[in-house]
């Protein structure tokens, strides 16, 4: 620990801090543009000079560590003078385009011109002028206002993992610019939005349409992927205009997701459903919220009556509320249909059974990090949770050793110490090896379960990371590691042997099991009771469809259509128009995350409640209020609720420590059967990143990036010479009574024999199940 003094304040800082940030720590601001405290040291734009003693001139703040009894003026002349230097070179070249600039209200350089710079410009050579970059359709440039602080640069190399922006050209000729006239595509990129400290970079689907001291600024919590990050929603009027990062170091620091701060578009697309729908004489006509619910009850009971309580299946998806999953369950419960499903994309039926508790991540967000060694399994890492693989690339940059098993050697952006890269239907066996091998290197009895795999080289270095990692140090204390399950691994027609042999290596090498939670309240539904299984897999009479559109959210996309396209009754809860147009009878408008209160259980378990931002569009009514309503007209007991509270009271009487009780990542009673590869190709079908839900789906400027675009027939080199094919051909591929004709796209990454096809898309959406065998054929 170090003394130092501050405009005349003593305090204390540990060795190493700089003096911007032990300035922070007192509550001194230092005017500064380039620095960030999640960003390295560039000291570039000089606007944090100040004056130490015994210093011949004024030094950066940023870039300058404190020594012992040091000190520092931030507002004696000589820094002043220093910073109003600064300022007016940085001025020089800026236009004077306030009044046009999206930027204006919310800039630094307008707050620190205010403080620090001149009524007029001594300067009267030209000012440059530099172009506007296309940087893709959600960064929108004016360039020429750059000040070059390198913070956009910074965050694309250190954070987003891959540098794709930088600076080019000296002195006035510098000029920030992507790659070779490439677009962004980071899955985070819109962080720079936020980053940039003048008008150079702002949001494209925001440009033009609002000012920022006309919004008003509302808290919420994202209702995408499972990390729950923390959200600034404006709104104008009863319009979201724009969403911005909330900062919370515990779950998204200070960071969004491209899903989270874009997706908003949706909230009023074309496409919202805003009245209630009858299909009569198969054309849909609007009708009241009355007669519609009343339908719904009477077709219900009907239904029941004639053919029992087997005859009814309830489906929902894991990015509906608490407080709707919960009256959701009551209600399917109630009825006597059993326990309302929310995994619809899960296709091994066993897993539920086994699981003793509700799956997680196994440790704190914020402690993930902290892990020396991480095995990834069936994990798109970087599209599944944009901000989690962040995380992990930040503690691999530090020396944590991250492993992966998948079918597809995806850039990570960080080195792993071991991979193996086989076809879907052999990933247990993949696993099996690990297992094996870590027993082996323990000295251990080899589980009768794995004794029949064969551990190669990668499965050995796979397991040492893991007991190395968990191995006590010179001081005895021992280190962490953690067994990753992804999305794919959920998904995967085999995920209880995953989650068992899972359980066996953490138990082998001391480390922890872990789920990534798929949706912003996977977690919350089973501790809810829900079914993480396929309602439809049987035949039924009536389905209950809450948010949930069965062509894009089911494991086998052409099964699950056949069956609602069979039932006598399907009733869509939906805040938008969608499939159901072809398939249901009933459309129900209810309520995005936006337009009401609610909560989620994120992948950590913390309980995370949030208001309505605005108010319901059209004739929308929150979910909750919907089945508290269609639980009357049923006359079931229990459904007496007048507030989201109330019913949020009802679903977790304990809150989190009646969560916590229920986290469990452990299962039993699975058989591990290894058996050798299957002959033929065997499709990979992983869920886009801009398809994981109804409100990306509909995103217009989402949809127009890298990763939203068509889906091809992802084959290895190996795989697409054997065929005789080449990148660019058309190819027609076959599951069952599906089929589509998609491009041939070369993946150098993917195992062979396997054909990665997106699901839970339009063009695919015929096809079948997302990790079964696949025919394909020359179009």
């Amino acid at each position: 620990m170090l003394e130092i003094e501050i405009d005349g304040k003593k305090l204390t800082v540990p060795n190493g801090t700089t003096v911007i940030e032990a300035a922070r720590s007192i509550g001194t601001h230092i005017p500064h543009f380039c620095y960030h405290k999640k960003l390295s040291i560039a000291a570039n734009c000089r606007m944090c000079l100040v004056q130490v003693e015994k210093a011949p001139k004024p030094l950066p703040a940023c870039a300058t560590p404190v020594n012992d009894g040091m000190k520092v003026f931030t507002h004696s002349d000589m820094a002043v003078k220093a910073q109003q230097g600064v300022m007016e070179f940085l001025l020089i070249n800026h236009p004077l385009d306030c009044p046009i600039c999206d930027q204006g209200g919310e800039c630094q350089l307008q707050d620190l011109a205010v403080g620090y710079g001149k009524s007029g410009s001594r300067y009267e050579e030209e000012k440059r002028v530099v172009p506007n970059k296309d940087l893709g359709p959600l960064i929108s440039t004016d360039m020429t206002r750059c000040i070059h602080c390198t913070r956009c640069v910074r965050f694309t190399e250190e954070i987003a993992g891959l540098q794709e922006m930088g600076m080019a050209g000296r002195g006035e000729h510098s000029e920030i610019m992507s790659f070779i006239g490439m677009t962004v595509d980071s899955e985070i990129s819109g962080n720079v939005i936020d980053l940039c400290p003048v008008g150079a970079l702002t949001s494209k689907p925001f440009r033009y349409t609002a000012r920022t001291w006309e919004l008003s600024r509302r808290k919420s919590v994202s209702p995408h992927d499972g990390l729950g990050a923390n959200l600034i929603v404006q709104v104008k009027g009863d319009r979201v205009m724009r969403v911005l990062p909330l900062e919370n170091e515990a779950i998204n620091e200070c960071w969004i997701a491209d899903r989270d701060r874009f997706s908003y578009e949706a909230l009023n697309a074309p496409s919202r459903l805003t009245r209630p729908m009858l299909k009569q004489g198969g054309q849909w006509i609007e009708t009241d919220w009355q007669t519609a619910l009343e339908y719904v009850a009477n077709g219900l009971k009907s239904i029941v009556r004639e053919h029992g309580t087997d005859a009814v299946a309830t489906l929902a998806t894991p990015h509906s509320t608490v407080e709707e999953l919960f009256l959701l369950n009551k209600l399917s419960t109630a009825l006597g249909t059993g326990a309302a499903a929310f995994g619809a994309r899960h296709a091994d039926a066993r897993l539920g059974a086994a699981r003793q508790g509700a799956a997680w991540l196994g440790q704190p967000i914020a402690e993930l990090a902290a892990n020396k060694a991480v095995l990834v399994i069936g994990s798109t890492l970087r599209k599944e949770q944009p901000l989690l693989a962040q995380r992990l690339r930040q503690a691999a940059k530090r020396g944590s050793k991250l492993s992966l098993i998948h079918a597809a050697d995806d850039n990570l952006y960080s080195t792993p110490v071991g991979k193996l890269i086989v076809r879907p239907d052999q990933w247990v066996e993949a696993l099996a090896a690990v297992v094996k091998a870590a027993a082996e290197a323990k000295e251990i009895a080899v589980p009768a379960e794995v004794a029949a795999a064969e551990a190669s080289d990668a499965a050995r270095a796979i397991a040492r990371s893991l007991i190395d990692a968990t191995a006590a140090d010179a001081e005895g204390k021992a280190g962490r590691a953690a067994v990753l399950l992804g999305h794919a691994a959920a998904h995967h027609p085999r995920a209880a042997e995953l989650a068992t042999l899972a359980g066996l290596l953490a138990a082998t090498t001391g480390a922890t099991v872990g789920w990534l939670a798929e949706a912003a309240n996977t977690v919350g539904a089973q501790v809810l009771g829900l079914a993480a299984q396929d309602a439809l897999a049987a035949p039924r009479k009536a389905v209950l469809l809450f948010n949930n559109e069965v062509e894009f959210d089911s494991h086998d996309a052409q099964a699950a259509l056949a069956a609602v396209k069979s039932a006598e009754m399907v009733v869509a809860f939906s805040a938008f128009k969608h499939g159901g147009l072809d398939y249901a009878d009933v459309l129900l408008p209810i309520a995005p995350f936006s337009e009401t209160a609610g909560s989620f259980v994120n992948m950590e378990g913390r309980l995370q409640t949030f208001n309505g931002v605005v108010k319901p569009l059209g004739e929308t009514r929150p979910g909750w209020k919907v089945l508290r309503v269609l639980g009357n007209l049923l006359e079931l007991p229990g459904f007496d609720f007048d507030s989201a509270e109330a019913v949020r009271k009802a679903a977790l009487p304990q809150g989190e420590a009646g969560i916590a009780a229920k986290l469990n990542n452990d299962v039993t009673g699975v058989a591990v059967a290894l058996a050798p590869a299957a002959a033929g190709l065997v499709r990979l079908g992983e869920v886009p990143i801009y398809q994981s839900d109804a409100l990306v789906r509909r995103a217009p400027s989402l949809q127009k990036t890298r990763d939203a675009a068509a889906p091809v027939a992802g084959l290895s080199a190996a795989t697409a010479a054997k065929l005789g094919l080449a990148a660019g051909d058309s190819v027609k591929l076959v599951q069952g009574e599906g089929e589509a004709v998609l491009a041939v796209a070369i993946d150098a990454g993917l195992a062979d024999d396997v054909v990665r096809v997106a699901a839970a898309h339009p063009a695919t959406a015929a096809l079948g199940a997302m990790f079964a065998p696949i025919q394909l054929s020359r179009a």
